[in-house]
């Protein structure tokens, strides 16, 4: 029995004293249901009582006897206590809870999936690095993070549109091609343009490229036009790869570009003049934000006619909702936390909820570490440090854990020494090494000739040590993990809670023989601890998975 059912089960109990006009209140839509820290507390406890007191007018302790008595009756439930001023401690037969393992193996990969957020339409939108050069290290955390919340919010129903916005229209464009051509010519990069190695690698593509050899013979002009066009195209490509051999998936590469072209900008600036928020004041034309919260109104049109890029943020942010997202999520740096009230003004200004249709999360600096001293420069990008890097120093795997696993609010350190050794201070290691160890006690089962036999056949009620009565109860959490990770936009828990399971698999493993010895008997508590290994193995799989790193067979 999961935590989900138990919860369920709780929520009956209460709406059966209802029915029977012993309680007259409201049935909860949820019922909390959680494994007590200390486990002679049974094996879980709600607070149902104490919530349902007041409005039933009823001593807490009276309510929980109401539904305890219900409890009692359940199959599979071995006892039910009423703790404290009113706390309803619940202890399952071995049976019941053992029978989980059954369920977890038989579900295989969609065991934790729920349906919590069925319905709702999101669009994702993650890293949006500007095209003038390569991810750099916090671009590389959002890649991160955002992929997996992706994974997570799929995994509980939602229906999630992942997006990368390219700033491919304005100023720094044009300063990215002045660099290309500067390389070009074999002169100095512009005051306020890009340097690194990158910028000559790319120049030398562009000069290469057939039908470009009598290109730095053209007017300067024309030069810089095709400079900017094909720098962006290489570029954009480059980060494309990039997120691709991370796996950070995109499902819309958006054009900023795009928006100007079409039109989109000004209807969008139309459309907010008719909400009525819309003013014009020294040749220019503003955007009354201040009434929803911002700290001064802003520019859509400059007095010289050019649209400024908060124009463009207004346009993005109306076709997301006329492509029909509920939800727009923004995944933006710690740099761009002075966009938060903007944002959700633009929200405001047209007509829709800023407390609804449009999140804003901001993610803390990265810093990294080598033999103890932060490490600064990147050799290809000048002064900052690229995904390729980080990729080239801790891999794949061990980046999107480690960037994943601390909540995006805090600044992260990275330790390139720890991330890389094969100790349990490497969290990437320690969880990965739990599913190794459990493929190797797979792999021995079959050499022995050992299988956990026919489902029929599992005895659940064997499985009834502390060890495997924690790591039971481990097991159940998981779709209530994936379900919060979702809705406070959390990937980190998944994580954290992978971190609980291995250990708890540990101890287990160290503690309860799974396999016999020598010349000792198969027997049905053998297959019961490979039914439960087996679960162990699946729900750290799947949790990697919903991460975006592998679950190894063999370390």
């Amino acid at each position: 029995m999961t935590p989900a059912e138990l919860s369920q089960a709780v929520q009956t109990a209460v709406s059966a004293a209802v029915d029977a006009g012993e309680l007259t209140v409201p049935v909860p839509e949820t019922v909390n249901v959680e494994r007590p820290k200390n486990r002679d507390h049974g094996d879980f406890a709600t607070n149902v009582a104490l919530v349902l007191a007041k409005p039933a007018g009823k001593p807490p302790r009276a309510v929980a006897e109401l539904v305890a008595v219900r409890l009692r009756e359940l199959p599979g439930v071995a006892k039910v206590d009423i703790a404290g001023p009113g706390f309803l401690n619940i202890t399952l037969d071995a049976a019941t809870q053992g029978e989980l393992a059954r369920t977890i193996v038989e579900a295989g990969k969609d065991y934790g999936r729920n349906d919590t957020f069925v319905g709702q339409k999101l669009n994702l939108e993650f890293v949006s690095a500007n095209p003038t050069g390569p991810i750099h290290i916090g671009g590389v955390r959002w890649a991160a993070v955002g992929d997996s919340l992706a994974r997570v919010l799929r995994a509980s129903g939602a229906e999630v549109t992942t997006e990368y916005y390219i700033n491919d229209a304005g100023v720094q464009i044009t300063k990215f091609g002045a660099s290309l051509l500067a390389s070009a010519h074999g002169r100095p990069v512009p005051e306020d343009g890009y340097v690194g190695e990158y910028i000559n690698d790319i120049a030398q593509q562009i000069l290469a490229e057939p039908g470009n050899a009598g290109l730095l013979d053209l007017p300067e002009e024309e030069q810089l036009a095709r400079f900017r066009a094909e720098g962006l195209r290489l570029m954009v490509a480059e980060i494309q790869r990039s997120m691709a051999d991370f796996g950070a998936h995109f499902d819309v590469w958006f054009s900023e570009k795009s928006l100007h072209d079409s039109g989109a900008v000004a209807k969008a600036v139309d459309r907010l003049r008719e909400q009525g928020h819309v003013y014009d004041q020294d040749g220019a034309v503003w955007l009354r934000t201040t009434d929803f919260g911002d700290d001064k109104d802003r520019v859509l049109i400059k007095a010289d006619g050019d649209t400024t890029y908060f124009a463009s943020d207004a346009a993005y942010y109306l076709d997301k909702r006329d492509r029909g997202f509920e939800t727009a999520v923004y995944m933006l740096g710690a740099d761009h936390h002075g966009y938060v009230g903007r944002l959700k003004a633009i929200v405001a200004c047209a007509g829709d909820d800023p407390t609804h249709n449009i999140e804003v999360l901001i993610g803390q600096f990265v810093k990294m570490l080598k033999d103890g001293e932060e490490v600064r420069m990147s050799k290809r990008a000048g002064n900052i440090i690229t995904i390729d890097d980080v990729v080239d120093w801790i891999g794949v795997d061990a980046a999107r854990y480690s960037l994943a696993r601390v909540p995006t609010d805090s600044t992260l350190t990275l330790d390139i020494d720890v991330l890389t050794s094969q100790s349990n201070e490497n969290p990437v290691f320690y969880v990965q090494y739990a599913h190794a160890r459990m493929s190797s006690v797979a792999r021995n089962a079959a050499e022995l000739g050992i299988d956990r036999g026919a489902a029929e056949d599992f005895k659940p009620e064997l499985l009834s040590s502390e060890w495997e009565n924690q790591l039971l109860g481990r097991l159940g959490e998981f779709p209530g993990v994936l379900a919060t990770a979702g809705e406070l936009r959390e990937p980190h828990r998944v994580a954290r809670y992978l971190e609980d399971l291995a250990r708890d698999y540990h101890r287990f493993y160290d503690n309860c023989r799974i396999l016999p010895r020598g010349d000792e008997e198969v027997t049905d508590l053998t297959r019961a601890r490979l039914w439960l290994a087996e679960a162990t193995r699946t729900v750290i799989a799947n949790g990697l998975d919903l991460l975006g790193v592998s679950a190894p067979e063999r370390m």
